[in-house]
């Protein structure tokens, strides 16, 4: 038996409501909206954290800082979480034709998140991984909390400071309140309201470029799961890692992160490219405006997850619009670029690969990075 010292961020996800939801309801149908739920929660999370284990109602996943080099991503997987969370319980309620009170009360249960931003022991006994130390034992301490009582909600995203300071996120619009626990002292949190979040997300408007709208469709498909893909196409940063012509950087943030309305700054040689950003949907799409000199070009990169559930595959769907009808901008698209930008397009996405690989090869604990200790 061996102890592994890491850091990272520590994940809970709970179903809100659930304990008052079994009292008076039929126990089988109820455990299996219970398991269809949990299903829900884990195949996103998942993508990007490592689950430690069920723990009843709630889903425990932890990620080495290394994982998460944007704090924003985690962000992102949280509300998407929510989002598919409420798409999959109205779809199972809305479908039901069963009169039972587990299925008839399917709408009283939600989801609250607590991230924290700590130390903790990887411990293997028998080759079954357990988390142990003071900071595991505050973001389950966190799952008894007061944001309900102050503010109404019972949908959340609870942040720590210690993980807010980690992920670089503001926390301005959130909910401050400190939690005070034996043995802990006193901890300040940050609390998000995922109802507003999950309004604001459903009813903002979509734009999504189809294959059959687009001029130039490409296709790459990586190793690597939907949100480490996301970050490298999204995060300028990166992108100029891999693009290695264009210098990209942060513009505008309305609200402080990325979103719809956020601007990209890209120098191209002797050209200035500005990027807005159209429709932003995290790991499943983003589409953006480009304009150059006096060609505008709309693109949607979609991301689905292959089938070996490691893996995804990036379809990119191009528009340029150069004062050119339709039926004379397609021909002379394809006939002058399709092949030269799919050559390009092969160079560059065979380097981002390269890239993933050698970041999570990086990013993966060596004997220099822990400490080992005897049982």
């Amino acid at each position: 038996m061996a102890t592994l010292t890491q850091h990272g961020y520590l994940v809970l996800a709970d179903i809100s409501g659930f304990t008052a939801y079994l009292a008076g309801v039929e126990l089988d149908h109820a455990h299996e909206i219970l398991s269809d739920l949990l299903e829900t929660i884990v195949g996103r999370f998942k993508t990007l954290l490592t689950i430690s284990k069920l723990e009843g109602d709630a889903v425990f996943g932890y990620a080495p800082e290394s994982k998460v080099p944007r704090g924003e991503t985690l962000l992102d997987l949280l509300e998407s979480t929510y989002v598919a969370f409420r798409d999959r319980q109205t779809a199972m309620h809305r479908r039901t034709t069963c009169e039972c009170s587990a299925c008839r009360s399917i709408p009283r249960l939600d989801l609250k998140f607590i991230t924290h931003h700590g130390d903790y022991l990887l411990q293997d006994v028998a080759g079954i991984a357990e988390l142990l130390g003071s900071d595991v034992n505050l973001a389950h301490r966190l799952m008894k909390n007061h944001v309900s009582e102050a503010t109404g909600w019972h949908a959340y995203a609870l942040f720590t400071e210690a993980s807010l300071g980690h992920m670089g996120v503001s926390s301005d619009g959130m909910h401050a309140q400190p939690e005070t626990y034996e043995h802990l002292g006193e901890v300040k949190t940050y609390s998000l309201n995922l109802h507003e979040r999950h309004q604001a997300i459903t009813e903002a408007r979509r734009v999504f470029l189809s294959p059959e709208e687009a001029d130039l469709v490409l296709t790459h498909d990586f190793a690597a799961p939907p949100p480490v893909v996301w970050d490298w196409l999204n995060n300028p940063e990166k992108r100029s890692r891999w693009m290695h012509d264009r210098r990209w950087s942060a513009d505008a943030r309305p609200g402080g992160r990325t979103s719809v309305g956020s601007r990209n700054h890209c120098a191209h040689g002797k050209n200035t490219i500005i990027e807005t950003i159209l429709d932003w949907r995290p790991f499943d799409y983003v589409t953006g405006e480009q304009i150059v000199n006096n060609t505008r070009m709309v693109e949607t990169v979609q991301l689905e997850p292959l089938p070996d559930g490691a893996g995804t595959r990036m379809r990119d769907h191009i528009k340029f619009e150069m004062g050119l009808p339709p039926f004379l901008r397609r021909p002379l698209v394809k006939l002058l670029l399709t092949k030269m930008v799919q050559y390009k397009s092969d160079e560059i996405h065979a380097g981002l690969a390269r890239l993933m690989v050698a970041e999570e090869t990086e990013s993966t604990p060596g004997p220099a990075d822990t400490q080992n200790k005897p049982a």
